[in-house]
């Protein structure tokens, strides 16, 4: 069923599900950008309609509810240690199709990787679910057309809502969800998906095993080294990226007794792929680029067979304190393809010239 509620009516609508659920959604925090003055827009909970940022893209992605950048995994003392708890409360979600999509890129790596599920997620991911936030096309850096991330399925959320000055028009597709809502008038709401994007993007063609190889060798990344600064905000930022650290942290004087946290890390920031002796596989800037880029629009999809793990919502280019765009990146990787693949077919020729 589809409704048309009031202010009054959302907030009395969000306190009656606020007694079973915790709700996040994107929310502004005055004075806490990242340059002097500036707000900066995350997820938290929120009480109220007048509390959610809908006309604005958030600058950090709604994987932060599931996986925080920082949690605890277990706490010790002296010789016992105690697993930490999960959520307790069903978490209602407030996200834009390309989060929704950037969840089912989540689950495949953390819950469906070789058999393995990660704990941790899968605690919280269990508990979740989907409020569609209707979009009305994001900022000139999104590219979620191109990446096939600017709709989802009715199976894939449990209400959506479009926000109106006035108001918001919700549609619920959970029966849990349709008494705190239906206080509003009856609507034909349906929720509407983006078709164009102020930026586009070409998916790189590398199924060539040769042209992946070369690539990796082209002078394209080297442009990187010194413009990159290696500062992780764009992983950080981004909506499916997974990698992460631990830390122990200890309790006053006594260095048995404290907490294991998961911490999220970067492939961007050096030292990332150290291992044993100092070894580093990837110690330029520019390499680091290039796996990164290369992860997100072939690796994935050559793992697991479906898509790949960009969603396209902009946030890392958006983030990059040195403007480095990431559909201009994939552009110029495409331009390095196509030379390869020029380069390939002249030697081909030659060859045959002289068989």
């Amino acid at each position: 069923m589809s409704y048309a509620l009031s202010i009054g009516q959302a907030d009395q609508a969000l306190r009656a599900l606020a007694e079973r659920y915790d709700i996040y959604a994107p929310k502004r925090f005055p004075k806490q950008g990242r340059f002097s003055d500036t707000d900066v827009i995350r997820y938290d909970k929120v009480e109220r309609a007048s509390d959610i940022v809908w006309d604005v893209k958030s600058d950090y992605p709604a994987k932060e509810v599931i996986t925080p950048i920082q949690q605890a995994i277990f706490y010790f003392a002296e010789e016992e240690y105690r697993a930490s708890r999960g959520r307790q409360r069903p978490i209602l979600l407030f996200a834009r199709p390309c989060d929704i999509h950037a969840q089912k890129i989540q689950a495949r790596i953390m819950a469906g990787n070789g058999g393995f599920t990660d704990h941790y997620y899968a605690r919280v991911r269990e508990r979740v679910k989907f409020i569609l936030m209707e979009c009305a096309g994001g900022d000139d850096t999104c590219f979620c057309v191109s990446m096939g991330t600017n709709a989802v399925e009715p199976a894939d959320y449990a209400a959506a809502v479009r926000f109106r000055p006035d108001g918001l028009l919700i549609k619920t597709e959970d029966p849990e969800l349709e008494a705190a809502f239906s206080l509003g008038a009856p609507s034909d709401f349906a929720p509407e998906f983006v078709t164009e994007n102020q930026r586009t993007v070409t998916l790189p063609d590398l199924e060539d095993k040769a042209v992946r190889q070369a690539l990796k060798a082209h002078p394209m990344w080297r442009q990187f080294d010194k413009r990159c600064i290696s500062c992780g905000a764009c992983t950080v930022a981004c909506s499916t990226c997974t990698c992460f650290t631990t830390r122990d942290l200890t309790y006053g004087d006594n260095p048995e007794a404290g907490e294991r946290r998961r911490v999220t890390a970067s492939c961007q920031i050096a030292g990332f792929d150290q291992m044993a002796g100092q070894k580093e596989f990837r110690s330029a800037a520019g390499d680091r680029m290039r796996y990164k880029v290369l992860h997100k629009f072939h690796d994935y999809k050559a793992r697991f067979g479906e898509g790949h793990m960009c969603v396209g919502c902009g946030r890392c280019t958006h983030r990059c304190p040195e403007m480095i765009s990431i559909t201009a990146t994939v552009e110029k990787m495409n331009a390095a393809i196509a030379e390869i693949k020029a380069g390939l077919a002249q030697s081909e020729q030659e060859v045959d010239r002289h068989v």
